[in-house]
């Protein structure tokens, strides 16, 4: 008997190691697909366009070059996106959080009796929507095309987000406790902005995230409500340089030029693929900087979400 169970401990201790060693693989794999496009495209921004181009430059910096960052610093617009970007993730942020956190306490509390149909009514809109169409036209009666509100009022609350916090809100603050605060002879407000607030730390910062994020990446709104340049955030901007340099490599290469003009068009069309990989780091580097400080939050969102609402 002792023999089988040993055998048996052998046994369990051999597929223990297997698994282990399977886990190993898999997660190796995956750092590597999610590494492998990271470092090509900060290879790829610094390296000789042609190298780029021809393939020779697969992992590492091939002729280290900072023409392409040149191009897209010395674009005067950029400072000014960056600025917009701000302005649009601060404050639509800010707005996000004004409208999300108050809509999902009030739904969240036991004593309101008509959460469930406000909830229901709430859900209706993540499947049916009005279109782009009707959209725009009701933004430009309300006066808000080609202004910072087009990109900041219409998208004010998400209803998933909502209803994430009320998850939260569900599982995470007693309501005994705020029984208790109701007995005491605190208001709704008193209740709301003494004790509920500062214990929902966690649930604002993964909305502030989760927020500040989609604004900071958002250019659709603007392609579609803005005209002003003065009023393009950075995604619009630094599309903007990717779309006037495409433009003018087509029409040097369209008409019949000299063989020096031919190399030169040549010249710039190779430096624009390096261009785009600027670009997309140019973009990007802030929220990348920022989520290993912010990391913890994005996950405690997950881990919020999925809670039964």
């Amino acid at each position: 008997m002792d023999k089988l169970n040993r055998n048996h401990l052998i046994q369990d201790t051999r597929a223990d190691k297997v698994f282990k060693s399977f886990l190993f693989i898999f997660v190796f794999l995956a750092v590597v697909i999610v590494l492998y496009p990271l470092i090509y495209i900060i290879s790829a921004s610094i390296s000789d366009p042609f190298a780029v181009n021809s393939g020779k430059m697969w992992l590492w910096p091939v002729g280290f070059t900072g023409q392409g960052y040149n191009i897209i610093f010395h674009y005067g617009d950029i400072w000014r996106g960056y600025g917009m970007t701000i302005f649009y993730t601060v404050v639509g942020t800010a707005y996000n959080l004004v409208l999300t956190i108050p809509c999902a306490y009030a739904i969240s509390r036991r004593d309101f009796s008509g959460r469930r149909w406000f909830t229901s009514f709430m859900l209706v809109t993540m499947f049916v929507g009005g279109g782009l169409i009707p959209t725009y036209l009701l933004i430009r009666a309300l006066g808000m095309v080609d202004t910072v509100w087009a990109l900041i009022i219409p998208g004010g609350a998400s209803i998933y987000n909502i209803i994430v916090t009320r998850a939260f809100f569900d599982s995470s603050i007693p309501w005994e406790m705020q029984e208790a605060a109701k007995i005491d002879g605190a208001s709704d407000f008193q209740l709301f902005f003494k004790i509920v607030l500062p214990l929902s730390a966690p649930i604002i910062a993964v909305m502030a995230l989760f927020y500040g994020v989609g604004h900071w990446n958002s250019y659709f709104d603007a392609l579609v409500y803005l005209q002003n340049k003065a009023l393009y955030p950075l995604q619009m901007v630094l599309r903007q340089i990717l779309v006037l340099q495409d433009i003018q490599t087509g029409a040097n290469a369209s008409g019949a030029i000299s063989a020096s003009t031919a190399k030169a068009a040549f010249s710039q069309q190779q430096l624009v693929a390096v261009i785009k990989y600027g670009v997309m780091i140019v973009s990007t580097l802030p929220v990348i900087l920022a989520y290993p400080f912010l990391q913890r939050y994005f996950v405690k969102g997950v881990l919020v979400g999925s809670l039964k609402g």
